[in-house]
């Protein structure tokens, strides 16, 4: 099988020689396009009557566009055989056989801590996938992690997206360039290609920003409400790992990002982990400030031995006045904001409603008079 999949690669990348090779080679000494009534077994070789067909089919650029589309196939074909992994025999020997199916255990209402517990099909791609530095892997796996994406392929699947899109954009920008009436320089195809692809290859970074913006947003709005019903479960004799789970049911459905943080916290906590620990990977996986407040308030909490009821009831009423302080922010800045349209939208039609007529007049009356 790896040497299945070296001989494609390799098959690939001569495939993307050759066609560099031809582009140069036509670039230096251009071929004399063929009428279209000379029969195929006229003066030219095949390969001329090839590239002369593809330039009169698809213009000066067809034997490029050939290519690389022969070049697209070989590697789409390579793929499959690349992503395909064979199954370790001895994994099989560390597997329980127990019949799964149709059970519905407890377990499986609780949020996994690992999506993929298994062997992904993007591990065989895992040394051209991940950065070699050990810095830069773990901020980007750091900045997934808080976007909500926990699996041990979430790096691999991030680079591969990044890779896709760059292509999927040059090939859209290449599409519709060809598909003009009016002739494009080949300048002008360099420099839409590169701008399609550095669009592609930054697409997946802006899409992952934004998740995280809007989980960090969802947390921050959440957590007041969170806060109040595990005061509560705490007055009510609860420990801290029940109300995190009693609160994570209730607000599942209001605040599914963080009831599903809380679901996580619960499940560490009953496996042994060390509660100080969790607490601190909960607010490095939100990177709210608020969470990592209330952290150090509960580690602070245990450490010192006071109530964590009297620390949660300060701090739930802190959280709330702090969301009606940015409610407030927002109302006040929404006039200003709104001082843009009114003077754009509100002040020419207004003036000229006013002003235009009597404009009008002191027009034919100026003209009138030069008369």
């Amino acid at each position: 099988m790896a040497r299945v999949r070296h001989a494609r690669l390799i098959a690939a990348a001569a495939a993307l020689a050759l066609g560099a090779a031809g582009a140069l080679a036509q670039q230096a000494a251009p071929t004399p396009i063929v009428p279209a009534s000379a029969p195929a077994a006229g003066g030219g070789s095949i390969p001329d009557l090839i590239i002369a067909f593809l330039t009169r089919a698809f213009g000066p650029l067809g034997p490029v566009y050939a290519l690389a589309a022969l070049a697209a196939f070989l590697i789409a074909s390579a793929t499959p055989l690349l992503l395909k992994k064979k199954q370790d025999p001895i994994e099989k020997l560390g597997r329980p056989h127990i019949n799964m199916r149709g059970l519905k255990s407890r377990s499986e209402q609780v949020v996994k801590l690992r999506y993929d517990q298994g062997s992904s099909k993007l591990e065989a791609l895992a040394p051209y996938l991940e950065p070699k530095d050990e810095a830069e892997l773990s901020s980007i796996r750091h900045t997934l992690l808080q976007a909500g994406y926990r699996s041990r392929s979430a790096v691999r699947t991030f680079y591969l997206a990044r890779g896709l899109f760059a292509l999927l954009f040059v090939l859209l920008a290449i599409g519709y360039l060809s598909l003009r009436k009016d002739g494009v320089e080949p300048a002008t195809y360099l420099m839409v290609a590169g701008g399609a692809m550095g669009l592609g290859y930054l697409a997946p970074s802006y899409w992952v920003t934004r998740r995280k913006q809007q989980r960090q947003e969802e947390i921050s709005n959440g957590f007041p409400d969170a806060l109040d019903l595990m005061l509560i479960c705490v007055e009510a004799g609860q420990s801290l790992d029940q109300a995190l789970m009693r609160v994570s049911k209730e607000i599942k459905h209001a605040h599914g990002s963080l009831a599903e943080e809380f679901e996580i916290i619960s499940s560490e906590m009953r496996a042994g982990k060390d509660r100080a620990t969790v607490l601190r990977d909960f607010a490095k996986r939100t990177g709210v400030n608020d969470v990592s407040s209330f952290v150090t308030v509960l580690v602070q909490s245990a450490t010192f031995g006071t109530s964590v009821a009297e620390a949660l009831r300060v701090y739930a009423a802190e959280m709330r006045d702090k969301r009606l302080m940015r409610a407030e922010e927002k109302a006040n800045v929404l006039p200003t904001k709104l001082t843009l349209g009114t003077m754009m939208f509100t002040v020419p039609p207004l003036m000229l409603i006013l002003i235009g007529p009597s404009l009008v007049d002191i027009v034919n009356a100026l003209t009138g008079f030069g008369r």
